[in-house]
């Protein structure tokens, strides 16, 4: 009876998950959906059409999106590593008020970051440019990448890294062939989460790029606003089959390094 109900609560569950994104696939091609009609009693590609059109400039926004999440995640990996070693290993004062410093844009509202952080690029001159966008996409990302890297390396401990250095390894070797391989599947998490927020950020974007600097974002939540189902399920649909495309590539990536360095023996 308990294993029929967990099966029960499976599908039930899978259903859940799959009915949103059936239902925006048939958005995806649909021309007109009135009530009560069960299915779409149209179908159009206008969507698409529109997508791939060179003339619109949507798959080039979405590259440059695509390349400027690339460099937040980079940035946000590159930083968090030696944040969340020194919090999962060092012990010292004010550590747990760090810790909830650092956890801080998690919690405060975006709009409030926007606004504060604007008007102090806007004098250093990073207003309206590609890296003023990526360091205030950092601001929502580390907090997640500190925070994953810091589990990470707390439940992995150091004693690895000590006897790889006991064995004569300098400090240089035993990170590279030693603690990256050990928590790669932590960066990989990591670099999921700060990808697909700075990916979907909307609102840092619009502020701080000024309109100069367009993602896929933008294009995307103007169709939402507007009330136009077909377009805003086309450009849903690309949206996530690009963060989904990412992910894969990371995590191939990722595997075909530790695989290729043969750094574990079973």
């Amino acid at each position: 009876m308990n294993r029929r109900f967990v099966n029960l609560l499976l599908y039930a569950v899978i259903v859940v998950m799959i009915l949103p994104m059936a239902v925006l696939l048939l958005w995806a091609f649909a021309r007109e959906w009135p009530w009560p009609h069960l299915f779409p009693t149209g179908f159009s590609v206008r969507g698409w059409v529109h997508l791939l059109n060179p003339a619109t400039g949507a798959l080039p926004v979405l590259f440059y999106s695509v390349l400027l999440s690339s460099v937040v995640t980079f940035l946000t990996v590159t930083f968090s590593l030696p944040a969340a070693r020194a919090l999962a290993f060092c012990e010292f004062r004010g550590k747990q008020a760090i810790e909830i410093f650092v956890l801080s844009p998690m919690v405060i509202p975006t709009t409030a970051i926007a606004m504060g952080i604007h008007v102090n690029f806007i004098r250093l001159g990073l207003a309206d440019t590609f890296w003023g966008v990526v360091l205030s996409h950092l601001l929502p990302c580390l907090p997640y990448g500190i925070k994953i890297l810091t589990g990470v390396f707390g439940a992995l401990g150091d004693r690895i890294e000590q006897q790889a250095r006991v064995m004569g390894a300098g400090r240089m070797k035993t990170y590279i062939y030693v603690t990256l391989p050990l928590i790669s599947p932590g960066l990989v998490t990591a670099g999921i989460m700060a990808f697909v927020v700075s990916f979907s950020q909307y609102f840092l974007t619009f502020i701080i790029g000024g309109g100069r600097v367009v993602t896929f974002s933008l294009l995307l939540f103007p169709f939402i606003q507007g009330g136009d189902r077909h377009l805003s399920a086309v450009f849903s649909l690309a949206f996530i089959a690009t963060v989904l495309l990412w992910v894969f590539a990371l995590e191939a990536l990722v595997r075909r390094w530790v695989k290729k360095g043969q750094y574990f023996y079973m």
